[in-house]
């Protein structure tokens, strides 16, 4: 199967959607130099999973200017829940405050600006989802913080998954290796089910077993 034409064929059938956009969203945003987001498949599913599961406590690591953020908020504000998310740039930060603002959802959002492997030890365990999309070299460390702060039967999200397989710009490549053992890790963990979707760069997701 094609699986970019499935895409263009989805895309259509849900483009009367009234739900934010990754184009609108990118339009409206000023800086030039952050962390790719999320793709809007992607984001639509991490969507369908809050409705399905209900989180009173997300927890995001790479909010980057704040789209995927503001995908899981605008659920979180059907459903009741708070969102805590981690950015490592301070200007990138301002800019994801900024489109909170603009939206309406300061009020799910708790945005904290740092590194995230000093702020994950002074997080309260028991979130009842994890998205992980900061710096790809850190996936294999965060994953113990990651594993550690989640409840059993919380949920698991990790973005670029597939890089190990992708033809990526050389300046990527030193990103392959650690997402490649945190992918195994992942699968061989006897504390996950999990499996890895073929959304966006890869998606991995997997429920922490009591």
């Amino acid at each position: 199967m094609d699986l970019e034409r499935a895409n263009r064929y989805i895309d259509g059938l849900y483009s009367k959607e009234q739900l934010l956009r990754k184009a609108e969203f990118l339009r409206a945003t000023a800086l030039q130099n952050f962390t790719e987001v999320v793709d809007d498949d992607v984001a639509r599913l991490i969507r369908l999973l809050i409705l399905i599961s209900r989180p009173k406590r997300i927890l995001e690591i790479g909010t980057s200017i704040g789209f995927s953020t503001c995908s899981m908020a605008s659920m979180l504000k059907k459903t009741g829940g708070q969102i805590t998310t981690i950015e490592f740039d301070p200007v990138v930060a301002e800019q994801a405050k900024s489109h909170f603002n603009r939206l309406g959802y300061q009020d799910v959002v708790d945005l904290r600006v740092g590194d995230a492997r000093n702020i994950l030890p002074t997080l309260e365990p028991d979130y009842d989802m994890v998205f992980q999309d900061a710096d790809k070299r850190l996936y294999p460390e965060l994953l113990p913080d990651c594993l550690h702060l989640l409840r059993p039967g919380g949920l698991l999200l990790a973005e670029d998954s597939l890089f190990p397989v992708m033809e990526l710009d050389t300046r990527y490549h030193a990103l392959i290796e650690p997402i490649n053992r945190f992918n195994t890790m992942i699968a061989e963990s006897t504390g996950l089910f999990s499996t890895l979707l073929p959304l966006g760069d890869g998606l991995t997701v997997a429920v922490k077993l009591d």
